[in-house]
């Protein structure tokens, strides 16, 4: 699975990297980033999933 970010809809709320931190952080704008190549291991699915459901803008999308 791989788990990505639609710049042109994140409007910076944080809600990724704070309940996943393990696959995203913030850039210097307070905005999502991902952390590596956005690669989710079978351990951190439930987290990414969070994350993915926690979006208001629905900017974070999980392929599979």
């Amino acid at each position: 699975m791989k788990v990505t970010i639609a710049a042109e809809r994140c409007t910076g709320h944080g809600r990724c990297y704070n309940i996943a931190p393990v696959l995203f952080s913030d850039d210097e704008r307070g905005f999502g980033d991902i952390t590596g190549a956005g690669d989710v291991a079978g351990e951190h699915e439930e987290v990414a999933r969070a994350a993915v459901a926690g979006c208001p803008e629905h900017a974070v999308v999980l392929n599979s």
